[in-house]
């Protein structure tokens, strides 16, 4: 079983887009997959339809130890579940503060699940509770980014946080890539931001083993107006236009995305404790 965490703290880069259609692809690919919603915004419940009602379950009764996942977890497609949030999620940060353990709440609740193929949480775009939660469950980063001129800052902090977490909480946490979104292949400023980012990757494989694996996805996602437009439908790409760029970008990402597992042992997730 694959894990991995979507993650930028910075908003508007494609993070829950990537999310919810690396999820609808590998669906549809036949893998049984489960999308985690953590961002008290709901996003990615919003995007697939999901809207919740008063008093309807979500990950925030599943962190406060009032439902379990599995209590909570919605199929939305023959093979992909969504685990839905809500807005009331936003107090979470204040109400774990001072619980004991609760870095790893999430890892411990995903003892209790049934056996999926890959598990994707959506990350809120800030390193709080909720972001280390996700960092504590899972084995792999993905980094979403868009090719401008702070695209490096974000990486280079995002890897401090994740070596943290490597060192003190999760020894098998490692950034598996950087995807580029909103992708323009007509311009200089994109193909140089590519280059630097692949340049610091290189750089960087030696001197940790957290990141030495990382590597930036051949595939990148084109700037596309169905992307942003499929969201309000309360569909994936794949529903909404299934012949569009964007469609065909995420359906060659997953591909790409998919491609190691085949190679490996299927891997669980971190012991509790």
């Amino acid at each position: 079983m694959r894990t991995i965490a979507v993650i930028n703290q910075k908003g508007g880069v494609g993070k829950t887009t990537t999310s919810v259609n690396l999820a609808a692809a590998l669906a549809e690919m036949g893998q049984r997959v489960l999308l985690i919603d953590l961002d008290p915004q709901a996003h990615a419940s919003l995007h697939l339809g999901l809207t919740l009602e008063e008093g309807d379950p979500s990950i925030y009764d599943v962190l406060t130890g009032e439902a379990t996942l599995g209590e909570v977890r919605r199929r939305v497609h023959e093979t992909l579940w969504v685990v839905p949030s809500h807005i009331d999620l936003a107090a979470a940060e204040i109400e774990l503060a001072g619980e004991v353990g609760r870095e790893v709440i999430l890892r411990d609740k995903l003892q209790e699940e049934g056996e999926f193929d890959v598990i994707v949480l959506d990350c809120p775009p800030s390193l709080g509770i909720l972001t280390l939660n996700a960092l504590t469950t899972v084995e792999e980063v993905l980094l979403p980014i868009q090719p401008h001129f702070l695209a490096l800052h974000g990486v280079a902090k995002l890897l401090r946080t994740i070596d943290v977490v490597a060192q003190r909480l999760n020894p098998r946490l490692r950034l598996s890539g950087v995807l580029f979104c909103m992708y323009d292949s007509g311009t200089r400023l994109a193909a140089e931001v590519v280059r630097d980012v692949e340049e610091f990757l290189a750089e960087q494989a030696t001197s940790n083993p957290v990141w030495s694996q990382a590597h930036a996805y051949r595939t990148r996602i084109r700037r596309n107006i169905r992307l942003a437009e499929a969201p309000s439908f309360g569909q994936s790409i794949f529903e909404y236009a299934p012949s569009s760029n964007g469609a065909v970008d995420y359906q060659q990402f997953a591909a790409e995305f998919a491609r190691p597992t085949s190679s490996k042992r299927r891997r669980r997730l971190p012991a509790a404790g």
